[in-house]
């Protein structure tokens, strides 16, 4: 196989895997996103990573609390 041949059946893979991917995402339930967003941010706090606050951090916040909201109130 030449290098385009390579590419073309990598990008073909990679398609496959970021549908995977897509699929997984839909059937997460709400419980297990807040889950992984939770230990995304454990992890920036304790890697010491600096969040700028540009203002629409709380716009982003608002509505997790709101999505939070809606859910406990099922």
């Amino acid at each position: 196989m030449n290098k385009e041949e390579i590419v073309y059946h990598l990008r073909g893979r990679w398609k496959e895997v970021e549908e995977i991917q897509r699929q997984e995402l839909r059937a997460m339930t709400l419980e297990e996103r807040w889950q992984k967003l939770n230990a995304i941010v454990r992890f920036a706090i304790e890697s010491g990573m600096k969040i700028k606050n540009d203002g629409s951090e709380m716009e982003v916040i608002l509505r997790w609390a709101k999505l939070k909201a809606m859910y406990e109130s099922r």
